[in-house]
């Protein structure tokens, strides 16, 4: 059989290449000789640059040709082909089932650029091509916002006749050799967000996700960065897949120089077939690039999170949730009395969680049957609604909508409705199942059943949960994540569009659904169901790599906590909470009000520094003793600060050692005080640095800092910065 050969694409005068520069970011796209664009730069501003200097820069990265490999040098395009030598991950790979195109993955040479309007909100760069011969058109758009975050994302379209199986569409963005070390997270369930690194050494390092949501052990974040680097030093790049289905994330460095990190959806065989004209669009791939360590690579993406949260709001209110209070135990006259005291120590909005609607005595059953349960609310939930808005608060109600109990009227009456594919169900999960979201019936359902609560009762607020994975997850014999993340996505609109002052909490067996895309829908997350104070010291850190502070949900539970059995003082569950959006799962209904005023002065001093974490800058100044963790928040303007310091060990190593404080106006000078008095046999700042009237620069506290004293095992102080004029 003779088969047709591949022309060589034509030789094409060199072009500039296009410069986006935006948020104090550079990216460079060229064209080689064929055509194909490759980013040659992204990272480090590059300054103004004419095209000849352009011209120049493209001149000096084009690679040589080696010994023993292709006779033209080898350069990674815009999307990583095989077809055209590289040896890694390809960007696109799939197949096709009858048609006439012969090719299983194209080879893009004929791209047409457009480059951004002078005018755009974003700088928005978009390569389009088409292989005629392998049926695909491939659209990949790069664009840059003012926070300087990258967003890129791929698009493919069967443009020959025969169906097109998608086996996977990657998008990867290029980062500078000497990143020679990776950071990643994982983690289980209350123990999310788990640091681990490692050399970047050759090969590939990929994150894959098959949990049909996000995952506890999931990595927000795949970071590559110079030795060492922290959340103060080192330069680092950072890309999120923006997905709450199955996904990959990676890095990959090939012998031929190729360091990149990328990501996409994981797609199982036959799950995303495209009929020829019909169109697949890839997850955002979300990249970020820092001079200066972890904060500040972070504060591009919590700018871009604080765009497109629905309800954008900076303060958010102060949450009373009943779980670990009442748990299943529930009835009107008891929860009202625990409104009572919610209110009277400050209280914004009162959620009711698990346990009000039918059949629902334990987690055994109920779900699926979304109306009120009369043996428990024979009077309906009004009453406490009313209860709970009179005396001041929104009313909040805990849901679990993609999930079914088999001991349900809706699984008896529609077992068709379990999401599964062999004749014997999943193994069950918290006793639960999924409920297939693509049967059009199953998905009426279960929006009207929420929209008619939400028309009948005063609800400000949904607390979302998904309390396992996706298991053997099949919809007409193929398989159904990609098609139950889209209709979770659709659910969540429709709802808003309803009701559009709803917000909406992300909650997942506390931190199984943790993205972008998500947070593009919701209001808050969950990050663990653990409220340990000690355990979240931890995965609040790392969490708010991508998440801001005022979007993840962190509460004070009871003394001893439920998950661990730590018992922790009430400023150490406080404090923790303090700089996050704050809440209470305590039954403070047995307190005695000397724990009812320590606890209302801790939600006072929070609304007190409420307005900056809504807007601020989350820091993390790095403390020589390992032990010791620093978590604060700075104002946009730098006019004043609070900082948490927390110990994280039985004892610490290396006191009294100096805490540097960083992202203050090195010009500018502050006044330094302890927020509250100290602890029990704790020992007292008063007189140094926090005396009156002594204040010292925003320089001198970021390099030389101030000497803490000796801090006792899991102790916990608050600071205060507040920027002063000194010029009388």
């Amino acid at each position: 059989m003779n088969t047709p050969r591949r022309s060589s694409p034509p030789s094409r005068a060199p072009e500039p290449p296009l410069h986006l520069t935006r948020g104090g970011v550079s990216l460079v796209l060229a064209r080689d000789k064929g055509g194909v664009p490759e980013v040659l730069h992204w990272g480090a501003p590059l300054g103004d640059l004419d095209d000849a200097a352009l011209t120049h820069l493209a001149a000096a990265r084009r690679p040589g040709v080696a010994n023993s490999s292709y006779n033209l040098p080898r350069r990674t395009g815009l999307v990583p082909d095989g077809a055209r030598g590289f040896s890694g991950t390809p960007g696109l790979e799939g197949h096709r089932v009858g048609g006439t195109a012969r090719a299983a993955a194209p080879s893009l040479v004929e791209w047409e650029v457009r480059a951004p309007a002078e005018d755009a909100d974003l700088a928005v760069v978009t390569c389009t091509s088409t292989d005629d011969e392998a049926g695909w058109t491939v659209e990949v758009e790069l664009a840059l916002d003012d926070a300087g975050l990258l967003h890129a994302r791929t698009a493919v379209t069967n443009s020959a006749d025969g169906d097109l199986h998608l086996r996977s569409v990657l998008t990867a963005l290029p980062v500078a050799a000497h990143a020679t070390e990776l950071l990643d997270l994982t983690g289980r369930w209350c123990k999310e967000r788990s640091p681990q690194r490692h050399p970047w050494v050759q090969g590939t390092h990929r994150r894959d996700a098959r949990r049909g949501r996000t995952g506890h052990d999931a990595t927000l974040l795949m970071v590559a960065g110079t030795p060492s680097f922290t959340f103060g030093t080192g330069e680092v790049w950072a890309v999120h897949t923006a997905w709450s289905g199955n996904h990959t994330t990676y890095a990959e460095r090939t012998p031929e120089g190729d360091c990149l990190l990328g990501g996409g959806e994981l797609l199982a065989p036959g799950e995303v077939v495209l009929r020829p004209g019909e169109t697949y669009h890839s997850p955002q791939l979300l990249g970020s690039w820092s001079p200066a360590g972890l904060d500040p690579l972070s504060h591009r993406f919590h700018a871009h999170l604080r765009g497109v949260t629905p309800r954008a709001r900076t303060e958010r209110p102060v949450i009373a949730n009943t779980w670990e209070a009442v748990y299943f135990d529930q009835s009107l006259e008891r929860l009202s009395e625990l409104a009572d005291v919610a209110a009277s120590v400050g209280v914004e909005r009162f959620v009711l969680d698990d346990g009000w609607f039918l059949g629902r005595r334990n987690d055994t059953a109920g779900l699926g049957d979304w109306t009120v349960d009369p043996a428990v609310w024979p009077q309906g939930l009004g009453p406490l609604v009313d209860h709970v808005t009179r005396r001041g608060m929104e009313f909040g109600l805990w849901v679990e909508p993609e999930m079914v109990n088999l001991d349900s009227e809706t699984a008896r009456t529609h077992p068709e409705r379990v999401l599964g594919g062999r004749e014997a169900p999943p193994p069950e999960w918290r006793h639960q199942q999924v409920l297939d979201l693509q049967d059009e019936s199953a998905y009426a359902d279960v929006r009207d059943a929420l929209l008619a609560l939400l028309d009948e009762l005063d609800i400000a607020y949904l607390k979302w949960d998904h309390n396992r994975d996706l298991t053997d997850a099949t919809h007409d014999g193929r398989p159904a994540v990609h098609g139950q993340t889209l209709a979770f996505y659709r659910l969540l609109d429709e709802l808003r569009e309803a009701h559009p002052a709803l917000e909406i909490e992300s909650c997942s067996s506390g931190g199984g659904r943790v993205d972008a895309e998500v947070l593009a829908r919701t209001d808050r997350i969950w990050p663990s169901d653990t409220i340990d104070p000690l355990e979240r010291q931890h995965l609040q850190r790392w969490t708010s790599l991508l998440v801001p502070p005022e979007l993840m949900g962190s509460h004070v539970g009871g003394p001893t906590a439920h998950t661990t059995r730590r018992t922790h003082a009430l400023r150490y569950r406080a404090a923790t909470a303090l700089l996050h959006s704050f809440g209470i799962e305590w039954d403070l209904t047995g307190l005695d009000e000397g724990d009812l005023a320590e606890l209302r002065s801790w939600i006072d001093l929070h609304k007190q520094v409420r307005p900056l974490i809504g807007t601020g800058r989350l820091v993390h100044p790095d403390h020589p003793d390992p032990a010791v963790l620093v978590t604060g928040v700075v104002a946009e303007d730098a006019s004043a600060a609070c900082y948490v310091v927390a110990t994280v060990a039985a004892t610490a190593t290396q006191h009294p050692a100096a805490l540097r404080l960083t992202s203050l106006d090195p010009d500018r000078s502050y006044a330094l005080s302890e927020e509250l008095p100290p602890p029990p046999g704790g020992a007292d700042f008063s007189g140094g640095w926090s005396a009156p009237g002594n204040v010292l620069t925003g320089r001198v506290l970021a390099e030389l800092g101030v000497v803490l004293p000796p801090l006792l095992p899991e102790e916990v102080r608050v600071l205060r910065a507040v920027a002063v004029d000194t010029s009388a």
